[in-house]
């Protein structure tokens, strides 16, 4: 995970998604005891999360996979069809766990173990608020490896044409290189760059592909057929 960045001026605003109601009292107490986060809301189940999602508008959501009406994974595919600006963290309980990767699939920004360190919870959700992804390129790999014949495929898929076409050669390198999940620092090492004009291209290569962080940017080359499987 990269640096999340400064401190935003308001309290990043945060919903939390649980069937359990200990468990959502368990993350509101961690938050509210951070002065830069705030709970404006929590839901027992997807259908009541992708309500809450439309009247609080919140930074960031904690979506657990696991619940009745409608699960996390369908409830984040909503949310983000609905407001492409929405920032997910998925809540599992296992690692490269299958429910957690068709969280990534449907829009969201990373996942957390259930039992993750309050300090690896507020980092998850400051990094995510700031744009960047909860979970490592590396990570996405082996999930991709794992899970990727299990699921639908994702809807980054340009069929019948060269999905990176937009590309100048250096940002195919970028992208292709993120695949392979490195950092950037490993990035700049590899093409002999700077970190900070790797962080440029980076960016570059997410606005040209409409793409929302570098994880989705694994995934993307994954489902198009740019690395091999």
């Amino acid at each position: 995970m990269t640096d999340p960045g400064p401190v935003p001026d308001r309290p990043l605003r945060i919903l939390v998604v649980d069937d359990q109601a200990l468990v959502r009292l368990g993350f509101r107490m961690v938050l509210e005891a951070e002065p830069d986060l705030q709970v404006v809301g929590e839901a027992a189940d997807g259908a009541e999360a992708i309500r809450l999602a439309v009247e609080t508008r919140p930074d960031v959501i904690l979506m657990d996979v696991r619940m009745p009406t409608v699960d996390g994974i369908e409830a984040t595919r909503r949310i983000v069809t609905a407001n492409p600006a929405a920032r997910i963290i998925i809540l599992t309980t296992f690692d490269l766990d299958e429910y957690a990767f068709g969280g990534l699939r449907a829009g969201a920004s990373g996942f957390l173990l259930k039992d993750a360190r309050p300090s690896e919870l507020t980092a998850a959700i400051r990094s995510v608020a700031s744009g960047d992804a909860a979970v490592s390129g590396r990570v996405t790999r082996a999930m991709l490896e794992l899970f990727a014949d299990r699921l639908p495929a994702s809807d980054a898929t340009l069929p019948g044409a060269d999905p990176a076409a937009a590309l100048t050669p250096r940002e195919r390198e970028i992208l292709l290189a993120m695949a392979d999940g490195l950092t950037n620092g490993e990035i700049g090492a590899k093409l002999f760059l700077t970190e900070s004009t790797v962080k440029t291209h980076v960016g570059r290569v997410l606005s040209k592909l409409q793409l929302r962080d570098r994880v989705h940017a694994v995934i993307f080359a994954y489902d198009n057929g740019l690395v091999e499987r």
